[in-house]
Order: structure tokens, then C-alpha cells, then sequence
């Protein structure tokens, strides 16, 4: 399973970074009639040990899957203080089934408790029944819904204890 695969911390607004965010916003324009997510992310959310922004590259340099996570506490938003949130998942469409969503998941797992978070938690959508199967297969329990879409219907929110 993703042999020759390397994961790479790097800044969110690195370009390899950047090129994987455009295209996963144009996923989700197809998915939701026209909407990307308009969640305001600053790359300084992403920096350890506040957070973690990994890039999948293969034996070839070629960027091929996303994932980070930063801190959240409590706020008007609805999360908690310990939070640690999965933002950016994406893997592109000629690398789906290899893994990598799982690898990088596991990693940023990881690196959410060494820096002390306690729950992991993520928002996503209805029309992304593949990424509420990779969840809930990886330990995610459906949530009450927080962030910047929690007043929508198509937002689904998950979370996991991390302890």
C-alpha cells in the first residue's frame, strides 16, 4: 500500500500546498452547485506545534495528496477546548484507493496528541459520502456540528477522542 509514497510537512501556502487547495475547491464547486469552501484558513493556523499541513509526494516529486490540522478551543463556533481540527483532506481523483487519505489521517492523528489535543474533529458534506465512509471506518462518530457551515444541512460534522 502507497509504496514509494512521501509525506512531507510544509506550509500551507507552500505551491504544491496551494495547487492541491485550487483543485479540491473545484471538486467541491461540482459538488455543491457552485460552492467552494469559503473558510478563511491563515497558513499560520497550520505551523507546528499549533498545527500540521502535510503534502503526499510520489517517488516522481508529484504532489499527490493533502491533509493538515490546527488548533481549535472553545469559541461562538461550537468546538472545545482540546480540539484538533482535520481541514484540507484530499487526495487527487488518479490516486483515490491507494491509502494515502488513511496514511495522512493517521499522521496528523498522531501529531494532534503529541502536541497535547485531545479530540480530533472535522466538518464535511452529504454529496462526500466517501470521505463520511473513510471516517467512520477511522474511528469518527457523527457530532453536533460546529464551524463556519454548522447552519447548513448539507454539513456533516465528526469527531474523535484522540486520548
Amino acid at each position: 500500500m502507497s509504496h514509494g509514497i512521501d509525506l512531507r510537512a510544509v506550509p500551507y501556502d507552500h505551491p504544491d500546498a496551494i495547487r492541491l487547495n485550487d483543485q479540491v475547491q473545484l471538486e467541491y464547486q461540482v459538488r455543491y452547485d457552485g460552492e467552494g469552501d469559503a473558510t478563511f484558513l491563515d497558513p499560520a493556523m497550520f505551523l507546528p506545534p499549533q498545527g500540521l499541513y502535510l503534502v503526499a509526494y510520489d517517488t516522481s516529486g508529484t504532489p499527490l495528496a493533502t491533509g493538515g490540522w490546527r488548533t481549535q478551543d472553545e469559541n461562538g463556533e461550537g468546538y472545545s477546548d482540546g480540539d484538533a481540527e482535520l481541514k484540507r483532506m484530499y487526495v487527487v481523483p488518479e490516486a483515490r484507493g491507494l491509502g494515502l487519505a488513511r496514511r495522512i489521517l493517521a499522521e496528523l492523528e498522531d501529531d494532534a496528541r503529541a502536541a497535547g489535543r485531545t479530540r480530533m474533529v472535522l466538518e464535511t458534506g452529504d454529496k462526500q459520502p466517501e470521505a463520511i465512509a473513510l471516517y467512520l471506518s477511522s474511528g469518527y462518530a457523527m457530532t453536533r456540528k460546529f464551524g463556519y457551515y454548522r447552519e447548513y444541512e448539507s454539513s456533516r460534522c465528526m469527531a474523535k477522542p484522540l486520548t
